[in-house]
């Protein structure tokens, strides 16, 4: 059936059947489809779409469907519901799975849930005021809005999930990701960085606080598969920073005064001080951060996030000092299980921070892994057991994320925490040797990935002498589509 416009008596008759919360749900169910109208009612929603050729009656009856409305369905458009059915299994839908996800969700909730989830979410959102009557879609919404949840971002729900022992919806969200997942296999085609490709494993050493998993070589292989880029990159293996810095096509322009804003956030307070003067040596606008909560690392990142400063510069740099997990950081509360990397890099990518399209965003961690025994002691929300399949799902959205993004460069380093306990002043020697490359004159007109191919060889060197709990794993994902020198050119 091609697409035409509902008469307009049709919607009313309809709208005047339904009552507040299943125009609720028709309403979070269309909001992607008009993303201009997120606080319309209804019929102004329903009107909006109509005249924009974006409703028919395959839409509205599939809206019915979803909201359960049967009755209606055969009253008013005159099908059944075994026909819509049939219609959806074609293929044949207006509406996105992750909306009628959220929907499903909604209605297997009990109020006392939902404001569960409202005191969980706490420490991510602090200023969410929901009111007890609220629905599940609320807090949804509230939650996009921070860039906490999206269609492919529902680690932090899912955990959410996990706390209050709602294992049915996780399996329902678990679904959703593999289904997700093979589509987009599907649906896409990939591309592998030349360069990084010919390296077999990035991870210099396999790291102590790993020694008990046995899965180690799977890891090594998925770390391989995230080095995927968006779309095709026609990069040179051998890069050397005697080109004449010009703009090319294949190089990142990097002129602006400042060349971007860098935001360091340290929770050690060691490193901080060499960051800043290195970085603003080579043109950066600094920003430090020492010794932050949850809470306020989250707002931090907000905020720098809706800068307009970015608009005039042209590239951003991220520095994360913490202990934590291979997956979040505590920052210095340790209120919850850790705060998600994968969330971080998430508030600056194109979608979230329109300013940046385009441009380079480097990211360099710096973390302290804390034994799991004490994560557990601190944690409010912690997984159920240590099922594999669980770890297995955990790790998909972050394999299928990073061919979305594009433009990131991600250097994560790990170390166990008891380096610091050994010298608490002392500083990382991942970060040391970072701003020591970036302080020389000669290294720093190298392209970022022959800069981080020497902190390799200097890492490695550091790990052949040193005690192995105090050896660094370091990794590099990267989606970069040009070649990035940070010198100006």
């Amino acid at each position: 059936m091609t697409r035409c416009q509902v008469p307009a008596a049709l919607i009313h008759q309809i709208e005047q059947e339904l009552d507040k919360e299943e125009e609720e749900m028709m309403v979070f169910l269309c909001r992607d489809l008009a993303s201009d109208l997120v606080t319309a009612d209804l019929r102004e929603l329903l009107m909006a779409l109509n005249e924009r050729e974006k409703l028919s009656f395959l839409g509205l009856s599939e809206l019915l469907y979803r909201v359960k409305r049967f009755d209606l369905l055969r009253r008013i458009l005159k099908t059944e519901k075994a026909t819509v059915e049939a219609n959806l299994a074609r293929s044949c839908r207006l509406l996105p799975d992750y909306r009628v996800l959220m929907v499903e969700i909604n209605e297997s909730l009990e109020k006392e849930e939902v404001g569960s989830l409202v005191f969980l979410l706490r420490d991510y959102a602090p200023r969410m005021k929901m009111a007890k009557d609220k629905s599940f879609l609320a807090l949804v919404i509230h939650l996009e809005k921070l860039n906490l949840v999206a269609p492919n971002q529902l680690d932090l729900i899912e955990r959410c999930f996990r706390n209050i022992h709602r294992k049915d919806l996780i399996r329902k969200i678990q679904k959703y990701k593999h289904e997700t997942l093979v589509s987009s296999v599907h649906s896409q085609p990939v591309y592998v960085n030349a360069l990084q490709a010919s390296l077999p494993n990035l991870s210099l050493i396999d790291p102590p606080y790993n020694s008990g998993i046995q899965n180690v070589n799977k890891e090594k292989s998925q770390n391989q598969q995230s080095l995927i880029l968006a779309e095709p990159v026609h990069m040179s293996i051998q890069e050397t920073g005697s080109v004449s810095h010009k703009v090319f096509d294949d190089q990142y322009r990097m002129q602006s005064q400042p060349l971007g804003i860098c935001l360091i956030i340290d929770c050690i307070g060691n490193d901080t001080d060499v960051l800043e003067e290195t970085f603003r040596g080579l043109g950066y606008d600094v920003r430090c951060h020492r010794h932050l909560s949850m809470n306020t690392m989250n707002q931090t990142l907000l905020e720098v996030a809706r800068l307009e400063n970015h608009r005039n510069c042209d590239s951003f740099i991220c520095i994360l000092i913490s202990r934590g997990n291979p997956q979040s950081i505590f920052c210095t509360d340790h209120t919850f299980s850790g705060f998600p990397l994968e969330q971080i890099k998430k508030y600056f990518t194109a979608d979230s921070c329109p300013e940046l399209r385009g441009k380079p965003k480097l990211f360099f961690i710096q973390s302290y892994i804390v034994p799991e025994n004490e994560q557990e002691c601190t944690s409010l929300l912690e997984i159920d057991g240590n099922d594999e399949n669980n770890i297995a799902n955990t790790k998909i959205p972050w394999r299928v994320s990073i061919p979305q993004v594009a433009d990131i460069f991600w250097s994560h380093c790990k170390v166990d925490a008891s380096a610091l306990e050994k010298s608490t002043s002392s500083s990382s020697c991942y970060l040391r040797c970072l701003a020591d490359l970036l302080r020389n004159p000669h290294k720093r007109k190298l392209s970022i990935l022959d800069i981080h191919t020497e902190l390799n060889r200097r890492i490695y060197e550091w790990n052949k002498t040193t005690d192995p709990s105090q050896q660094y794993s370091l990794l590099l994902q990267h989606t970069l589509r040009k070649k990035l020198f940070l010198s100006p050119t």
